[in-house]
């Protein structure tokens, strides 16, 4: 990562938090260059979600700080926080549509809430946005009448609906179909690049995510076990990163949930001795 934290979207440093007793994030550190696709891999319940609930300041760190734009998040009042939010697009784990709308006013709805546009620019603003997505015919259509794919790109367009300059995206590939998978994969890499944010990928898919990322890291355990260029990652020789790039079923990750060893149970269980 770039030692220079001025040219990094995001910033987090020695970032701890906790679910009451549960320590999710144990001193996290990790940067986000601007411009760039980092992707943040880790199993399910590791805090890849927590850590971006903090980036957005829904959540406030334990410990350590957030930084983003060069503002620490958890020190913002209300209307700071206001303010640098609309600078950030989300794209929610299985999409997060209005379902009693239309694809339409589901991309309409942030630039009403947000803006003063007057109704016809937002109606261009909206089709073009659908266009970038290869939907914009589909604007009529209800989220029940899409497919989950469909679904994904709408997200994905109404996430960048307010041209935002870091979009977040919460396991955008979870439970898709191949194709759709390549798509939503192929529109993060070219919409990033063409609208030039930053973007944050934070998934346990690690095919997809080393073909769009250009920088990785894996939490386990509340910590950053590993990090890198894909092709980093894709030389090493750690045994966690290849537990996930090898998809191994046993590992660092264990298959078997923490017990005393199987004899030991066998010799509880075996009857006394007359």
């Amino acid at each position: 990562m770039n030692p220079d934290t001025s040219k990094n979207s995001i910033n987090i440093n020695n970032l701890s938090f906790s679910y009451g007793e549960n320590q999710v994030l144990k001193d996290i550190n990790l940067a986000v260059p601007r411009g760039s696709v980092v992707a943040i891999l880790g199993t399910s319940g590791c805090g890849k979600s927590t850590l971006l609930r903090l980036i957005g300041g829904q959540l406030k760190p334990d410990a350590g700080r957030v930084q983003v734009e060069g503002q620490v998040v958890h020190e913002m009042d209300d209307a700071a926080l206001y303010a640098m939010r609309r600078k950030m697009g989300m794209m929610f784990q299985k999409s997060g549509l209005f379902t009693d709308i239309s694809t339409f006013e589901n991309i309409a709805f942030p630039m009403r809430e947000r803006t003063t546009l007057p109704e016809p620019v937002i109606r261009d603003l909206v089709m073009m946005k659908l266009h970038a997505v290869g939907l914009r015919n589909a604007h009529t259509l209800m989220p029940n009448e899409l497919s989950g794919g469909m679904q994904r790109r709408v997200a994905l367009a109404r996430a960048i609906a307010l041209d935002p300059v870091i979009v977040m995206y919460d396991e955008p590939f979870a439970g898709l179909d191949p194709i759709s998978l390549n798509q939503i994969a192929d529109l993060i890499r070219n919409l990033n690049d063409a609208l030039g944010v930053t973007s944050i990928v934070v998934t346990y898919d690690v095919a997809e995510s080393l073909k769009v990322a250009d920088y990785v890291y894996f939490i386990a355990d509340g910590v950053v076990a590993a990090h890198g260029t894909v092709e980093e990652i894709n030389a090493s020789k750690d045994p966690f990163v290849r537990q996930f790039v090898d998809s191994l079923h046993d590992g660092p990750v264990a298959f078997h949930y923490p017990s005393q060893p199987y004899e030991a149970d066998l010799r509880l269980s075996a009857p006394a001795e007359g």
